[in-house]
């Protein structure tokens, strides 16, 4: 389980050191040698008192109000997804119980497999693979496994090549798991994916350390498929409604190009069975 009061801690700093002067109007100085703005800086951007500040990115003030952290958030320019989870850290509101579940409902494999044409995945706060239909599992045949999509991004040769801008989507990956974090806190699902991870990719563990917050939501995603060639996808996330904790993943292609040819064409490689 997490130590909330650690991460508090941890997310303040880390976030303090990310704001330059110049991003909040101030002047830096000559021979600066502090990273980010100082203690004393953010301070006064929140319009705490230094020493309170202080205290509490020391661990020794453990109770700050919500107007502190809503001040706080303001002076690191966080945005609403920061602030949520900044926020949960000290008055963690879980917004719903989550099913914890090892797989998907019969309802939604139903809906993989008959209802939608594209690919799609199922995945809990973890980001642990709970069911993916025929195309999808066929838009990451070129990946060992494809059981969590954490594990796929930081720790499988082939997410080099797969993804387009890898870095952006590992920065996303990092991101949406802290994400559900504000939700669901110290969820055990996540730190066991954070702990594995960490401990073989430096490249997570650093991403790690940002405390980015973003859960994932819509964009466009371009993929390097090694048999289709490129797939220029239309990216959404929707909620189960039954089960909160667990997303449904769905890549739809865009008009403008040449990817529902490529995408009617996943079915038919070996990799194509049914969602699980």
């Amino acid at each position: 389980m997490t130590d909330r009061s650690a991460e508090l801690r941890s997310f303040l700093r880390a976030r303090r050191e990310a704001v330059t002067p110049q991003d909040v109007g101030l002047v830096p100085g000559d021979g600066r040698r502090v990273q980010g703005l100082r203690r004393e800086e953010l301070a006064l951007l929140a319009g705490l008192s230094t020493d309170y500040y202080r205290r509490l990115e020391q661990g020794r003030e453990h109770r700050p109000s919500l107007q502190v952290l809503r001040a706080l958030a303001r002076a690191l320019r966080l945005d609403e997804h920061a602030t949520a989870y900044l926020i949960s850290l000290v008055h963690p509101v879980p917004l719903a119980t989550p099913t914890r579940a090892t797989s998907a409902s019969a309802g939604v494999r139903l809906l993989l497999d008959s209802g939608l044409r594209v690919p799609a995945v199922v995945v809990d706060i973890g980001l642990n693979i709970l069911a993916i239909n025929a195309a999808g599992r066929a838009m990451y045949g070129g990946f060992h496994d494809t059981d969590n999509l954490a594990r796929m991004v930081f720790l499988d040769a082939a997410a080099r090549d797969f993804y387009a801008d890898w870095h952006q989507v590992a920065t996303q990956v990092v991101g949406n798991l802290r994400s559900g974090l504000t939700r669901f806190p110290n969820d055990h699902r996540v730190a066991e994916v954070v702990d594995e991870i960490s401990a073989r990719s430096s490249v997570f563990a650093e991403l790690w350390a940002t405390h980015h917050v973003r859960p994932r939501t819509s964009e466009d995603k371009l993929f390097h498929h090694p048999h289709v060639g490129d797939l220029h996808l239309h990216f959404e996330a929707l909620e189960v409604a039954d089960a909160p904790d667990q997303r449904l993943f769905v890549y739809c292609p865009l008009a403008n190009g040449s990817s529902p040819a490529a995408v009617a064409l996943l079915e038919s490689l070996p990799t194509a069975t049914p969602s699980r």
